[in-house]
């Protein structure tokens, strides 16, 4: 009989951001096809396990990704209970959402200090720190898969002008600064570990998502998907299949690389 070169079953899978949109989609995923799961979350103390989730090998732990103490913590808990993990999806990411404060989608020259700190203290720091502690203990374990997430808007410049109709109310609305810089951060980060850590057998790859559908204004949606050859967002499961690729034994020659899924976004 075949093996599958997508098996899972029994990895120890970490999960950054995991009661996030996406976070919740990965952690289904995995934990449906028999690997055992780690929600890493701020949010964690205060939230209950998604009932989608509450049939599996599912724990939600919570860590705040900006404090290695605590990265640290969680990870005693995974080893205790399971074992080192296999997989580290480096999920958790701060944006400015479209009600952020006026400063915070303003002009570049006047955007805050403060957010700049923030958004980088979460998307890169935290993704350095999880490696440094999650990582490390899976080269030392000489196997591993980590997977950093991306986006378009690390590849390419966002266009402002799918944002232009904002300016409409009386206030002008940019894609901030803070998380295309952040996610450009993640590619080489990707490709140093991944040349870094061969050796321990721990392969690290990047993946770059394109825009999720989450009930957005219609202006917005329209404005977005006339930008994307295949004309729509994505789905909030669309990206499970690359999560799961990367993650397996399908995937067990690719490492340094950056798996693009943004429906032709960039091709253009």
């Amino acid at each position: 009989m075949a093996r599958d070169l997508f098996d899972v079953a029994g990895k120890v899978v970490v999960i950054t951001g995991g009661l996030g949109q996406l976070g919740r989609q990965y952690a289904y995923a995995f934990a449906t096809r028999g690997a055992r799961v780690a929600i890493f979350d701020s949010r964690a103390e205060d939230a209950l396990l998604p009932s989608a989730l509450q049939d599996y090998q599912v724990m939600l732990v919570p860590v705040d990704v900006t404090r290695r103490s605590s990265i640290a913590d969680g990870l005693e808990q995974v080893e205790r209970r399971w074992s080192v993990p296999h997989v580290l999806i480096n999920n958790a990411a701060l944006d400015s959402p479209p009600n952020a404060p006026a400063e915070e989608n303003g002009p570049f020259e006047s955007y805050p200090e403060s957010s700049w700190d923030r958004v980088l203290e979460v998307n890169v720091k935290g993704v350095f720190l999880c490696c440094q502690v999650i990582g490390g203990r899976m080269a030392a374990a000489k196997r591993g898969s980590i997977i950093n997430i991306c986006s378009i808007y690390g590849l390419v410049s966002p266009d402002q002008r799918i944002y232009a109709y904002r300016a409409r109310s009386g206030t002008p609305f940019f894609k901030p600064v803070a998380y295309s810089a952040s996610k450009s951060a993640l590619l080489n980060l990707t490709r140093y570990l991944a040349t870094y850590w061969a050796k321990q057998g721990v392969r690290v790859n990047t993946l770059t998502l394109g825009g999720v559908f989450n009930h957005q204004d219609q202006e917005f949606l329209d404005g977005y998907c006339t930008r994307v050859p295949l004309g729509r967002m994505a789905r909030e499961d669309e990206y499970n299949g690359a999560v799961i690729f990367l993650a397996s034994d399908a995937s067990s020659y690719m490492t340094g690389s950056n798996l693009v899924i943004d429906g032709g976004w960039t091709a253009w």
